[in-house]
């Protein structure tokens, strides 16, 4: 029981990676789509700088790219035989544990007896991997939430992964993302529920430990069912970058921008940023963005401004300009995409 139990559990650590990979595809596939398309990047949910849409689908491809590195470093783990082990003090038939090991795929075998009856730390690592892959769908469920709010509109939801309301007609409800991301919860509670188990344990074999699969079972299903459903979501949501666009004229997000031009024109950067600040405060007044400021108006608050300004302004050229490591530039996400891509082809 206890190798088949570890077979199983590879065998679906394994699964989970592959369904991971199959996501990070169509996260690629989607970014490739979208790499000209830019939308308000937030800290505290707040509007801070323009990004590209591929730079923002990309961080979610990164994210299941470690989760998936992390199942591969676990299965190292998993893949140990018990077989040989006995009850608890080894046996006494002239058994090779090792070559069992091989013969059923894992690499290794057990080194102590009396660990090999009562570990259950590889499922524990399992469920904690599953746990995180959950908690990165989870955030992006988030986002599409938000994103499908009229208040937003960025996306629109595929039919097949949403509802309508039994009262109110014009409603489209998120469903297979609010269901996603309540699942989190189910996950996050097998693996503590586990935890719990083995807590107070002494060795070897107690029958408190026949506790450890149904709560792996319940989060096998889960992860399954939940990156296969993601794939499918991200694959067919629309989009719509022209409410991505009106979004960037709210929020002053090319006010770093204006502070860098500042600084490159050799005002002091402390000085720039508050000299950034007062222009917007007075294109709030005007109820109105920086960039439809005129010059004359911008000139008030620094001399150092000239017609070069309003390029400086344009949101292509603060995303453009960002083309460093891992940046949101579109040199930068064309790079991440085909690192992305060989990574996939190798595995």
């Amino acid at each position: 029981m206890a190798l088949d139990f570890r077979l199983y559990v590879a065998e679906s650590l394994e699964t989970w990676a592959r369904l991971a990979c199959d996501l990070i595809g169509v996260f690629v596939k989607r970014a490739e789509e979208h790499k000209a398309t830019l939308l308000p990047g937030c800290t505290h949910l707040q509007p801070a700088q323009p990004v590209s849409l591929a730079q923002h689908l990309l961080a979610y491809a990164w994210m299941l790219k470690r989760d998936c590195e992390r199942m591969d470093d676990a299965l190292r783990r998993v893949k140990v035989s018990p077989l040989g082990a006995a009850a608890l003090a080894g046996t006494t038939y002239p058994l090779d544990p090792g070559m069992v090991a091989r013969s059923v795929g894992f690499s290794h075998a057990f080194a102590n007896s009396m660990d090999a009856v009562s570990d259950r730390d590889f499922v524990l690592e399992a469920l904690f991997c599953a746990s995180l892959v959950m908690a990165h769908l989870s955030r992006f469920c988030e986002e599409i939430i938000l994103w499908a709010n009229p208040r937003f509109g960025y996306v629109a939801l595929p039919d097949a992964y949403a509802t309508g309301s039994s009262i109110m007609p014009q409603k489209k409800n998120p469903d297979a993302a609010e269901l996603m991301r309540g699942r989190v919860g189910r996950v996050y509670g097998d693996l503590v529920s586990l935890l719990t188990v083995v807590k107070g344990l002494p060795l070897t074999y107690n029958r408190d430990l026949q506790e450890d699969k149904e709560p792996f079972f319940d989060a096998d299903d889960t992860v399954r069912a939940s990156l296969r459903v993601m794939a499918g979501m991200l694959g067919e949501l629309a989009f719509r970058p022209e409410r991505m666009r009106e979004a960037l004229a709210q929020g002053f997000l090319n006010a770093t921008e204006l502070a860098d031009y500042l600084a490159a024109r050799g005002v002091p950067f402390r000085e720039a940023h508050h000299i950034t600040g007062r222009a917007v405060a007075y294109a709030e007044a005007a109820g109105k963005p920086l960039e439809q400021l005129t010059l004359e108006e911008l000139r008030v608050f620094s001399p150092a401004m000239d017609q070069n300004v309003f390029e400086a302004l344009r949101y292509e050229t603060a995303v453009a300009r960002r083309n460093g490591p891992g940046g949101t530039g579109p040199e930068s996400v064309t790079t991440q995409m085909a690192e992305l891509s060989r990574w996939l082809q190798k595995r």
